[in-house]
């Protein structure tokens, strides 16, 4: 495990690519913000970049219109639509747009302008990988946003602990936004319905790729349920692109409340247990000492990884990536472990 202290601009990334000739071709597994700020990042140094959102979120106004409409939830794959807008005015004033949320006293308050949206399209085009290809045109998009299933999926988990008063029972909780926020301790996750049909397009793109990311992101709720489609689980595994994951900057409270750096990846190869993965990222800050790292680089081992770490934690203390720091971090991976495509 080298720590990697370069931080890359942007522009000099975009001239390394342009100078190859060719750019990597990525897929982006997850959702919320931990899509968003992978995407940020990998949107910097490819312009061949697909998300593959999860569409298990059942809060806010994507729990409301899910229920009232039987659609997909629209809020992640917005989240992902407004992190691929560009960095100039169009871009930057579309991202506000579609992620402003109307405040009133009536049936519209809390809802995105971004959600409101791509309803309408999927309700006008009757195909939802059409509409957000074309909301993606609309936003001047810099990637391919997809849901990994055309159905809306539920997300079950057993939580040792959920009630505080028997503490050493394992209860059923349903629902994306109350098992990201469940006190006790999750032992597994699984979705609603078991084998749901994943997106061609998104089996598509995993098979063509030259690198997948997964996560960072709400690791039951976010990232492991991409593994829970089957069509998505065997593309993973028979994909010749090489694979990263990328580990949050801090457990989340409820969901890994406690957890160490290993222990993400021991539940992610329980749930996956046939998954290969290529490097795993983690920030440097958060294994600072060899007492942490070698219990990660052996978790890592036995998925087939290498630890990579680097500086990727924004300056203001929050537990959220710097989207230019990220950049280089992947940069420097896709780099130096391996060539699979024509733009190595």
């Amino acid at each position: 495990m080298k720590p990697y202290r370069r931080r890359a601009s942007t522009l000099s990334v975009r001239r390394t690519l342009r100078r190859r000739g060719a750019q990597p071709k990525v897929v982006a597994l997850g959702g919320g913000m931990g899509l968003s700020a992978s995407l940020a990042a990998l949107r910097r140094i490819t312009g061949d970049l697909t998300a593959v959102v999860t569409v298990a979120d059942d809060g806010g106004s994507s729990g409301r219109l899910r229920e009232e409409l039987g659609v997909l939830p629209p809020g992640d794959l917005r989240k992902a639509l407004a992190a691929l807008c560009g960095d100039d005015d169009w871009g930057q004033t579309w991202a506000r747009v579609i992620q402003h949320r109307f405040q009133s006293k009536g049936e519209i308050n809390g809802h995105a302008v971004g959600n409101l949206l791509i309803v309408a399209l999927w309700e006008q085009l009757g195909d939802p990988v059409q509409a957000l290809d074309l909301v993606g045109r609309l936003l001047g998009a810099q990637g391919r946003v997809l849901p990994m299933s055309a159905v809306p999926l539920e997300l079950e988990a057993l939580v040792k602990g959920h009630d505080p008063e028997r503490p050493d029972d394992v209860d059923t909780v349903r629902g994306q936004a109350t098992v990201a926020l469940t006190p006790g301790e999750v032992q597994s996750v699984h979705l609603v319905p078991s084998d749901p049909p994943a997106v061609p397009e998104a089996v598509e793109a995993v098979l063509d790729a030259d690198w997948v990311v997964l996560g960072p992101g709400s690791w039951f709720s976010s990232v492991i349920p991409h593994l829970l489609v089957p069509e998505l689980l065997d593309a993973l595994a028979e994909t010749k692109a090489r694979k990263v994951l990328s580990l949050n900057l801090a457990p989340q409270p409820g969901e890994t409340e406690g957890f160490s750096p290993q222990r993400h990846l021991e539940v992610l190869g329980r749930h996956a247990p046939k998954l290969a993965l290529d490097v795993v990222l983690a920030d440097e800050a958060a294994v600072p000492d060899v007492s942490a790292r070698e219990p990660l680089a052996d978790a890592a081992k036995r998925l087939g990884a290498a630890v990579e770490l680097a500086p990727v934690a924004g300056s203001d203390g929050s537990a959220k990536h710097d989207p230019e720091l990220l950049a280089a971090a992947y940069d420097r991976i896709f780099r130096m472990h391996g060539r699979i495509g024509p733009w190595r």
